[in-house]
This record gives structure tokens, C-alpha cells and sequence, in this order.
């Protein structure tokens, strides 16, 4: 199964943001985040806040039909009779 995070609205912030950014919303801690970006944990947590600020949204992309709700032939039509929106 394929799976990629997206980061949307990246393009609104700076690099460093987005460095923040995909770190923290991947669960590495911030002192982990300041160590590997040679910055310190204040500096994260600012640069976190400014990100959160400017308006991003993270979402998960699935490849395919990992989860099997969209398997066999059925149409939206046949899903819709069957009680699946």
C-alpha cells in the first residue's frame, strides 16, 4: 500500500516552516526538530506557530483501494441502493 502525507498550503509558507512543519506533524518532538536543524526548541515552536498562523492542512493520500471500499463493480448508483454514500 502506497501512502504519501501531503502538506497543503505549503506554498504559503517559508522553508523552514515547511522543514517544522513536516517534522512535527510526523511526531518527532521539538527538541529532536531544533538538534537536527541546528536551531533551538524555541525557534521550532515559533516557527510551528507561524506555519499553524498561515493556514496549512496535512491529509494522507491512499493509493488505490487499500481499504477495500470501493472493491467489485459497483457504480455510485448500486452503492447509493445498497446504503453507501
Amino acid at each position: 500500500m502506497a501512502v504519501r502525507i501531503e502538506i497543503r498550503g505549503a506554498e504559503r509558507l517559508s522553508f523552514r516552516e515547511r522543514q517544522v512543519v513536516a517534522l512535527k506533524e510526523m511526531g518527532t518532538a521539538a527538541d529532536v526538530i531544533a538538534r537536527r536543524l541546528g536551531i533551538t526548541p524555541g525557534t521550532v515552536a515559533t516557527l510551528f506557530n507561524r506555519a499553524r498562523q498561515k493556514g496549512y492542512e496535512v491529509v494522507m493520500v491512499l493509493d488505490g483501494d487499500p481499504l477495500a471500499l470501493f472493491g467489485g463493480e459497483e457504480t455510485g448508483d448500486e452503492a447509493a441502493e445498497e446504503g453507501i454514500e
